[in-house]
């Protein structure tokens, strides 16, 4: 249980393709690792159903894993900063969205405010991106998060190079350990991986 007594927010994004294998690392975060949980969405996942899977589903699994309300709207997740709620805060998956956003201060969603008021207190965010433009135009947003002071990327590489060139996915498995080595200050190595 290498984060027992952590506080850890868990927010999640609309990539909806990848919000399952996230949910796993949630749990593994919480019954593994030991952390204590809690979730923050974005309007895309609290509202939209799609062919991965139905916005309540999620929602009811994510709150049977952390056992807690989540997060859902821009006043909930203000006090994120103030009350010091979390020392980490993960955004996986991290849309492309989200990411443009985040890299030019836009903060109009749960999962921005939360990230906002998280960054004042000067801990640490991993971000675990999953997004098809990642090698287009989020390639700028995505070097100056890089190199932003408390941003920690989850290492991600090319999911399918010949059908979907310009995406980029973090590899979800990598949460834990990247977890870690940004709790000591640290971007886990190699940021690119390749993808078999």
């Amino acid at each position: 249980m290498r984060l027992k007594n952590l506080k850890i927010g868990f927010a999640l994004t609309g990539s909806h393709c990848t919000i399952d294998e996230v949910l796993v690392q949630v749990q593994r975060v919480v019954v593994d690792e030991g952390a204590d949980v809690s979730s923050i969405i974005s309007q895309s996942v609290d509202c939209i159903d799609t062919r991965f899977g139905m916005a309540d589903k999620w929602k009811e699994r994510l709150q049977n894993i952390t056992g807690k309300d989540i997060i859902n709207s821009i006043t909930g997740a203000e006090p994120v900063g103030p009350n010091k709620m979390f020392d980490l805060l993960v955004v996986a998956p991290c849309t492309g969205n989200t990411l443009a956003k985040l890299a030019n201060a836009i903060t109009d969603t749960p999962v921005l405010m939360a990230v906002k008021a998280h960054l004042r207190n000067q801990r640490p965010v991993v971000l675990a991106i999953s997004t098809n433009d990642g090698l287009g135009l989020n390639a700028k947003n995505i070097g100056l998060l890089l190199n932003t002071k408390n941003v920690y990327m989850v290492p991600f590489g090319q999911d399918s190079p010949s059908g979907k060139p310009n995406s980029l996915k973090a590899n979800m498995e990598l949460i834990p350990d990247t977890i870690l080595t940004a709790l000591q200050g640290q971007q886990l190595q190699p940021v690119l991986i390749t993808y078999q």
